[in-house]
């Protein structure tokens, strides 16, 4: 996505403290060369301001649209200042939101908050799934959630499975992650999420698990060692110390979860890593990836 304008907190507060003023915006994002029919492209509309949000009439074709229509505000009756603002918090916070906080801060129910972080999940979790990991791919296992008493822990658990690949720079420093709750840890499983997500030819570090293996044959060059942080101590260093506070940022705001929305949750925390080196910019960065994203409801989420 290219630069957008960085902003602060006292910037936001001063940008947004009006519907209009956050009407005018997601105008800017949806349409930064003005009006565009979504029915026929035409470039020119009737502007129809006796609702509380104005509609937009092609005058080509007639079709009548608003800013939100198909986006993820879409049909909301929440008000765009509180959407802007959950919006600042979710993107800001590397530690996450919960949606009790938001629901306190922006004096809206429990479940209109956990609705719009989900929302604004899916369109992080959207954005992010066109990327492609490449070069340098450590990659691994991981469970989440609490073990049922007394069982297994690790590989044979009843948690939840997700694989997990970090791209590192030239320097071998983190660049890109990726993490994806998947059924098991077969050889197929693996090798359908390395040709959806890491590039043909790239290196890929794993440990020496045997599901692994079939990587060598799909075009990867494979790099196995056993996991021993004594004897190899730099080996999927970097992987384990994001898969970790993986598990904080879900362990400590959100105190756990269950498997069926385990994957927003790994989207948010990813898309929050993705975009570490510009901070300043996440909150424009983020209402863009809402325009661009459908919206879901309530009984979808829970359904």
């Amino acid at each position: 996505m290219a630069k957008k304008e960085a902003m602060n907190l006292i910037q936001f507060q001063k940008a947004f403290q009006t519907e209009e003023a956050c009407h005018r915006h997601l105008m800017k994002m949806k349409w930064p060369e003005g009006f565009r029919c979504p029915k026929c492209q035409h470039d020119k509309a009737y502007e129809i301001t006796t609702r509380k949000l104005p509609l937009f009439e092609c005058v080509r074709c007639g079709h009548q649209t608003t800013v939100i229509a198909g986006t993820i505000f879409e049909k909301t009756r929440t008000d765009l200042v509180k959407w802007f603002w959950a919006i600042f918090l979710i993107a800001h916070d590397k530690r996450g939101v919960s949606a009790t906080y938001l629901s306190e801060e922006l004096g809206i129910a429990y479940q209109t908050a956990w609705t719009i972080q989900h929302k604004v999940r899916k369109a992080m979790g959207e954005r992010d799934a066109s990327y492609t990991l490449a070069g340098i791919v450590e990659l691994d296992d991981a469970f989440f959630g609490a073990p049922t008493e007394g069982g297994k822990r690790g590989r044979g658990t009843e948690q939840t499975p997700v694989l997990v690949a970090l791209s590192l720079d030239k320097k071998g420093c983190p660049k890109y992650l990726k993490m994806q709750v998947i059924p098991d840890v077969k050889g197929t499983t693996l090798v359908d999420f390395a040709q959806k997500y890491i590039e043909a030819g790239s290196t890929i570090s794993s440990d020496k698990y045997r599901s692994y293996q079939a990587l060598s044959k799909q075009g990867y060059q494979h790099e196995a060692k056993l996991f021993n942080p004594v004897e190899n101590p730099d080996h999927l260093k970097w992987l384990h110390t994001v898969i970790s506070n993986a598990k904080a940022f879900i362990g400590g705001t959100f105190h756990g979860l269950d498997s069926k929305h385990l994957q927003a949750y790994l989207d948010e925390f990813c898309y929050r890593f993705n975009r570490r080196e510009v901070k300043s910019e996440l909150f424009n960065r983020l209402v863009q990836c809402c325009v661009l994203s459908g919206t879901i409801t309530y009984p979808e989420l829970v359904g």
